[in-house]
């Protein structure tokens, strides 16, 4: 990032800290996708806590980024388990922010599985979640009563602007990977599992590039949204992967399990706009497709009689090109950095909420300020 960049985007934060203050010291522990870009925002997040822990999604680590950000910050390795088991969820908590009041910044609802242990037993204080995206939002939703305040910033008017920029970040980094393959994806048929927000751009991308795309969703009322769109659509998962040379995942809930692999068209390629493990169960497939390398970021899969090709191992796609959508990501950033302080002062009961409007007008009018030109 070039030096007037980052002043504009440093400036733009302390403008955030002013008007979303916290009231009292918080530690925070951030799981976050370590990308250039991101040392502002845990700049951001230093001025109203103190940060236990940076947890970077794998699959999404920028070297660099990380060696800068381990220089002042701690930097812990993010797994699945390390949350699912609610025994190492709490030492790891004891451990790392023993006694003090926490703040969990969460992206794809890490910390659901031992919410309740972390809340109940944690000899400080759990004072509650921020959560990023919309899978998340669903896994904290599942639990039904929340033991803490749940803030999730997912489906905020403030993300509609990213999510479309990564819906089409998504098409061109899965184009670029095809293409250096020699192939390309002009007039194929396609298909894309769910439409919400990124869902809907990523359809609206291939069309706009002369792909033939259908939808599938087992919302029936997104399958009419999109249909009344002019998509096809189908009514299971088998259906709409049947025929399609491209399969695009954007549900962040597990859109392909192992039984639906066998109806991927032979040669079909695959991809994901989330970790595999939260959308693509590819795991199952261990004992039975042969995988190998045949490009950057693209893997065969094949068995007898069938094969097709996974890009990115499953992962998000975009990551594979940095996943860049410009200054709009630092709308959703100023948003978690309020829920942040809002936490702080106590202003959530236990539950699932989102942040007021007006709060999101401020961020709104503020970035407005700061970037517009």
């Amino acid at each position: 990032m070039e030096t007037p960049e980052r002043a504009r985007l440093d400036a733009f934060f302390r403008r955030i800290t002013a008007q979303f203050p916290a009231s009292q010291a918080i530690t925070t522990l951030v799981i976050t996708h370590l990308l250039p870009e991101r040392p502002a925002f845990l700049r951001a997040m230093t001025a109203v806590s103190t940060i236990g822990a940076v947890l970077p999604k794998p699959r999404s680590i920028h070297q660099p980024t990380l060696d800068t950000v381990r220089r002042s910050l701690p930097v812990h390795d993010l797994t699945r388990e390390r949350f699912t088991d609610e025994t190492q969820a709490l030492h790891y908590l004891e451990d790392t922010a023993g006694g003090q009041d926490v703040v969990l910044v969460d992206i794809g609802g890490y910390f659901a599985a031992s919410l309740d242990t972390l809340v109940n037993k944690f000899s400080g204080r759990v004072l509650g979640v921020v959560e990023d995206t919309e899978n998340g939002h669903q896994r904290y939703a599942a639990l039904g009563s929340l033991p803490c305040p749940v803030v999730s910033v997912a489906r905020s008017p403030l993300k509609d602007c990213e999510d479309h920029l990564v819906g089409r970040s998504i098409v061109f980094s899965t184009d670029a990977l095809v293409r250096a393959r020699g192939d390309i994806l002009t007039s194929r048929s396609a298909c894309v599992i769910g439409f919400g927000k990124i869902g809907r751009a990523i359809a609206q991308t291939l069309r706009a590039q002369d792909l033939r795309v259908t939808v599938y969703d087992h919302d029936a009322v997104k399958r009419v949204q999109a249909h009344a769109l002019g998509f096809r659509t189908s009514a299971s998962t088998t259906e709409a992967v049947h025929d399609a040379e491209l399969v695009l995942c954007a549900t962040g809930n597990l859109a392909l399990r192992h039984e639906d692999f066998a109806a991927l068209r032979n040669g079909a390629y695959l991809g994901s706009v989330t970790s595999s493990e939260d959308e693509l169960e590819l795991s199952s497939l261990d004992d039975l497709y042969e995988r190998q390398p045949v490009g950057p970021q693209l893997t065969r899969y094949e068995v007898t009689g069938h094969y097709f090709y996974v890009l990115a191992d499953g992962g998000a796609v975009n990551f594979v090109h940095g996943a860049a959508v410009g200054t709009y990501i630092h709308l959703v950033q100023a948003e978690i950095r309020a829920a942040t302080a809002a936490l702080s002062h106590d202003r959530f009961q236990p539950g699932l909420h989102e942040m007021p409007a007006a709060d999101r007008d401020t961020i709104a009018r503020t970035w407005l300020r700061h970037f517009e030109r």
